[in-house]
């Protein structure tokens, strides 16, 4: 069943405009006014992250963002590969949507999450659309649209109720028909595994399989005896709550509030985001060390320059509380899951097999929320075949012509740490791949890392 009026796939491209990113020089000379203005509370009492983001942190990233940041080098960036506007539902949704110049190229939505930002898919757009640039081969080809969340970046901000994972999911599907895609494949991580669910979900005419990082549709179970994993999961949503969950009970109930804040004063924005990328990354204690500086100021400033703190917090007003009380639609199409370690919720796959239609679970071995930080990872997970790809051990492409040269595409085929789902020719046939010792078909050596296989010339 599709909820997607079908008026909605003869909407021609007028709806559409083109749109480049363009920061008045002025508003970033007030920007680093503001940064060298902020007045910092004392140091924390601990030697580590534990009571927030430590003062020498926040003191560090301010000077670099005041004196040697260069968001021109951004915008040229984001301007690089195509942005459009386009209303839908009376409000407008900024999307990036990268034509791959292969033919047989396939529809792929990513959606990203809070506090990411479109800025995380800019390292893999480009390998995914074109991977034979990138050493990759035409048949692993996408089509990519990176759609802005209502309420974040360049989208437009709801002026009134309503705008929850439900609409959002019904408005990317109406984008997705815009565009002239009647087939076409959906992934997400954070909030974008919710609204990518919701797609999963409702689309089912037209989204043919869907891939998520954050299994928000799962339902924990709590009472009985439970599995070592079920207990490591009770344990981390348990210190979640206790620890970690602070920012979304703030957001979920009193997002005008927070807002005030961070649209004011840039060095809270950046906290307020900087404490997430340490705590949902795998960074060994601090961010940095697996993200640049510019990096982490990149994706703070989509939300500075926009004023978007409290704009993108009412989606947790919106939805937070109705999403952990497991009020989804089963996906019944077939469902890619990746579990990275550092995810700030890591539900086992017991959890999630009542809400989705699970085709491939792969435990990561390393690897958090952002792409940004798991595309240093791509040759871990990822692999090339003639026909066919295969990332995080599942399968786009043609099953009978797995007859095979697997070379590594680095990050041709990882995004926005999901590393994986399969596509197949036969749109929604979905397979998974069957590791062995020695696969018969090509005489490659198949190795397991932890539940994921490798193969090997």
């Amino acid at each position: 069943m599709s909820t997607v009026a079908e008026q909605s796939r003869s909407d021609t491209v007028a709806s559409i405009r083109p749109f480049s990113v363009s920061v008045p020089e002025a508003e970033l000379t007030e920007l680093r006014r503001r940064v060298k203005a902020t007045r910092l509370p004392e140091r924390e009492t601990v030697s580590d992250f534990s009571q927030g983001v430590p003062l020498d942190t926040v003191e560090k990233l301010a000077r670099y963002w005041a004196t040697e940041y260069d968001w021109r080098r951004v915008e040229a960036r984001l301007n690089a590969v195509p942005n459009f506007i386009t209303e839908i539902d009376g409000l407008d949704i900024h999307f990036v949507h990268q034509r791959s110049p292969h033919p047989e190229a396939r529809p792929l939505v990513i959606t990203h999450g809070w506090p990411g930002s479109i800025v995380e898919f800019h390292k893999v757009i480009e390998p995914l659309s074109n991977p034979t640039a990138h050493g990759g081969d035409a048949a692993d080809a996408f089509h990519v649209v990176c759609p802005t969340l209502p309420g974040f970046g360049f989208s437009g901000k709801p002026t009134a109720t309503g705008w929850g994972v439900p609409k959002i999911a019904e408005a990317f599907a109406t984008l997705m028909a815009r565009l002239g895609y009647d087939r076409y494949l959906a992934q997400g991580g954070d909030w974008g595994s919710a609204v990518t669910t919701a797609i999963g979900a409702t689309d089912t005419d037209h989204c043919s399989a869907v891939h998520v990082t954050l299994a928000m549709g799962a339902r924990p179970k709590i009472d009985g005896d439970l599995t070592p994993e079920e207990q490591r999961a009770v344990a981390g949503a348990t210190y979640y709550r206790d620890w970690d969950s602070g920012y979304s009970k703030q957001q979920g109930t009193r997002p005008q509030t927070v807002g005030y804040g961070l649209v004011d004063s840039p060095a809270a924005q950046a906290a307020w985001i900087l404490e997430k990328f340490w705590a949902w990354t795998d960074c060994d204690g601090h961010p940095e060390n697996v993200l640049t500086r510019d990096e982490l100021l990149d994706n703070v400033m989509l939300y500075w320059m926009t004023a978007s703190a409290a704009s993108s917090a009412r989606l947790y007003w919106e939805s937070f509380f109705s999403i952990f009380g497991g009020e989804f639609d089963r996906v019944e199409i077939p469902t890619g899951i990746a579990a990275f370690p550092k995810e700030l919720i890591k539900a086992p796959r017991s959890w999630c097999e009542p809400n989705y239609n699970i085709t491939h679970w792969t435990a990561m071995p390393r690897g958090g929320q952002w792409v940004t930080e798991n595309v240093w990872h791509t040759d871990e997970v990822s692999m090339h075949m003639s026909d066919a790809v295969v990332t995080d051990g599942v399968l786009f492409g043609n099953p009978g012509q797995l007859g095979i040269q697997a070379v590594a595409v680095g990050a041709s085929i990882v995004y926005s740490g999901v590393v994986s789902f399969i596509l197949l020719k036969v749109i929604g046939m979905v397979i998974p791949l069957r590791a062995t010792s020695q696969d018969e078909t090509s005489g490659l050596d198949v190795t397991q890392h932890g539940e994921e296989a490798y193969i090997h010339d």
